[in-house]
């Protein structure tokens, strides 16, 4: 049930059944208030608290009685009760509380005018209050029944949808904690190649390469404590540019950079470790494969349906598979990104890739916002 009926009985209907129950009675009774006083209207007048006490009198019981159905839809519900058995214990108690009604109705008549007046209201009255009586009693207990169906169903949406979200989260935090180790792996082994190449420029890489440790290392401690590893597109791009400066130590003028980047842009959320594999995987499968220079380009522009990313390289290409696959070979980062962003954004992030042999290798996606 929904916090805000946390502190109500479970004999008693909460605050918005019974302000609808209430208004659902409402035309009832003012119907019923004119009905009494119909004589009254032609030669007497309509007297207002006379019509309100007849109401009170006739109809009160039956709408007190009717409570009485809040907790027996509750017991039902709890030992799932099917149809068929809902069905035959309603028609047993839709009779019980209409006589009920009747006998309530005849004591207050009995107790005001007499027994005789009783009596004789009992022969005009008794078929048609029964009958209205059972039609009231199946009207309730329908109402409570589709209240409490309506109630379960959002609570077990709800459930849902938390479950969703938590095995989200924790494929996401695993697809995290897979493709850190790939980094660091891949990151350590350009340093050691530059180690054996110039040991002062390695040394350098050495220090970019702590400050990268610190911002992976802060969004393991957001990701632990927040229960997410959102960063700002601004700091995930300028870690981006600190994992392009080492590489441009090993590489030297083999790499070209063409970064064009909307400032403006740059204040959307995004997971952590979406650009970089990117970019890694343009390096490995343009750079790496060749000695000739090459062209990485990183474009970030504002967009109608919120802040586009591209990472495109000049590269040999390849042929992309039908369907929208990601090609054979094309490594943990790739399939890791394009998996966070679905989880993140569904179908919003718009991942692509495009590419042909000779033609380079470029990868996009849509942030939404």
């Amino acid at each position: 049930m929904p916090q805000a009926h946390a502190l109500t009985p479970w004999w008693w209907p909460p605050r918005e059944v019974l302000r609808i129950y209430l208004l659902a009675w409402l035309p009832i009774l003012l119907v019923y208030a004119v009905a009494v006083e119909t004589d009254g209207i032609w030669n007497r007048g309509f007297d207002p608290w006379n019509a309100a006490y007849g109401t009170l009198r006739n109809m009160g019981p039956q709408l007190l009685l009717l409570l009485l159905l809040w907790p027996v839809t509750g017991w039902m519900a709890r030992q799932r009760f099917g149809l068929p058995r809902q069905l035959v214990l309603h028609a047993a108690l839709a009779v019980i509380v209409s006589v009920a009604y009747y006998v309530l109705l005849w004591l207050w008549l009995a107790a005001e005018s007499g027994v005789a007046v009783a009596e004789r209201a009992r022969e005009n009255w008794f078929i048609w209050q029964i009958q209205f009586g059972m039609l009231a009693y199946a009207a309730a207990a329908g109402g409570f029944h589709a209240y409490r169906a309506v109630q379960r169903a959002v609570q077990q949406a709800a459930e849902a949808e938390q479950a969703r979200t938590l095995l989200a989260r924790s494929e996401l935090a695993a697809l995290r904690n897979r493709l850190n180790p790939h980094f660091l792996f891949n990151t350590l082994h350009s340093i050691l190649a530059l180690v054996r190449r110039d040991a002062r420029q390695a040394e350098t890489a050495l220090h970019g390469f702590a400050e990268m440790l610190r911002y992976l290392l802060d969004t393991e401690r957001a990701a632990g404590t927040q229960g997410h590893d959102q960063v700002l597109l601004r700091d995930e791009i300028a870690f981006t540019e600190q994992y392009l400066q080492l590489e441009g130590l090993r590489l030297g003028d083999r790499l070209k950079l063409d970064w064009q980047v909307d400032d403006n842009a740059l204040a959307v959320s995004v997971p952590a470790l979406t650009v970089q594999p990117l970019v890694e995987n343009s390096i490995k499968h343009a750079f790496n494969a060749s000695s000739r220079p090459r062209r990485l380009r990183v474009h970030v522009s504002r967009v109608a349906a919120g802040v586009r990313v591209e990472v495109a390289d000049d590269g040999p290409g390849c042929v992309l598979p039908a369907g929208g696959a990601l090609p054979e070979g094309s490594g943990l980062g790739l399939s890791t990104v394009a998996r966070r962003l679905a989880l993140q954004y569904g179908q919003r992030a718009q991942f692509m890739l495009q590419s042909a042999p000779g033609e380079g290798f470029a990868v996009s996606f849509l942030l939404p916002g």
